[in-house]
């Protein structure tokens, strides 16, 4: 296996020391504020290389509530045959290039990059190094704090009151955050549909609930630094989708209604009249005076 993960402790332990590198003339070579900020800073660089699988994730998340009415139609004439059920459905999916577990893809691209950070944290609180953490970078962010709790350390790994502390602000700000990223796209982003037989609102409930569930559960072997990471690019992720939704949302969806209300009042107050959507707004008929011309006064013959 490690000619598959030491390719990946070399690239979260590199991007690591890069931000370091920049950080450490303004707050601290040994500086918990750099270490932390430099987690940070490979949440953004992550993330930012994931925009493209993030739109693949919207477009699939809209292709399937357009799909929904094919769905249940599918649903209700195969009801007795699921294998059947299952066949068709898989055709529905291919035929227009969707899949119904796209919505996990951010996460399941992340999981990579998680395991090799929380490897490479471990092996500085058991000074072993990983990838490039080595010499005076281990020793470095083996001293480095967040909060007076070490970057390396874990709930269940410490009897520091510090550390249980943090981690316990840091679990909680980690699950909630998933929580209510999941509701702010399940409320707002999705069109309102029937929940009866819902395949895809299914999943979204499932990973309402049970997400923010396992890493609470989960968060406890989590070092400080991977804590950070999480809680870091749930909020990136919460900013992102909040952007997608409001600028460009589901149609059927909430916030599509309401951005349909907004554009209406403004169009109102401008003048103008909706076009029908994809086609460019209407202009209303401007009334102009027109200026009267003088009459002149006819001259009396004498």
């Amino acid at each position: 296996m490690g000619f598959i993960l030491n390719p990946l402790y070399n690239i979260v332990s590199g991007i690591m020391i890069g931000f370091h590198k920049l950080l450490s003339p303004i707050f601290g070579f040994n500086s918990g504020v750099t270490w932390s900020l430099s987690i940070m800073g490979l949440v953004m660089l992550i993330r930012t290389i994931l925009i493209p699988l993030f739109v693949k994730q919207i477009k699939s998340q809209r292709a399937m509530t357009a799909l929904q009415p094919q769905i249940k139609a599918i649903q209700a004439k195969y009801k007795d045959d699921r294998q059947k059920q299952s066949e068709e459905m898989m055709k529905i999916y291919k035929e227009h290039k969707t899949n119904p577990l796209a919505s996990c893809f951010p996460i399941l691209a992340q999981a990579p990059v998680m395991f090799s950070l929380f490897t490479v944290l471990n092996g500085i609180a058991k000074n072993k190094p990983h990838g490039f953490m080595k010499g005076e970078y281990l020793t470095s962010a083996a001293q480095a704090k967040f909060f007076g709790s070490p970057i390396s350390e874990t709930f269940l790994g410490s009897d520091k009151l510090t550390v249980k502390i943090v981690t316990v602000i840091l679990i909680l700000l980690m699950s909630a955050t998933t929580f209510t990223t999941q509701k702010q796209l399940m409320t707002k982003g999705m069109p309102k549909m029937d929940s009866s037989n819902n395949m895809m609102l299914q999943q979204q409930k499932i990973m309402l609930y049970v997400f923010p569930l396992i890493f609470a559960i989960s968060g406890v072997n989590f070092p400080v630094g991977v804590l950070i990471y999480w809680s870091t690019t749930n909020l990136w992720t919460w900013g992102q989708q909040f952007y997608v939704i409001k600028r460009n949302p589901t149609p059927g969806s909430p916030a599509y209604e309401e951005l349909q209300r907004k554009r209406a009042h403004k169009a109102k107050l401008e003048g103008r009249e909706i076009a029908p959507e994809g086609t460019a707004p209407i202009e209303a008929p401007k009334v102009e005076g027109q200026r009267q011309q003088p009459k002149k006064a006819k001259k009396k013959k004498k």
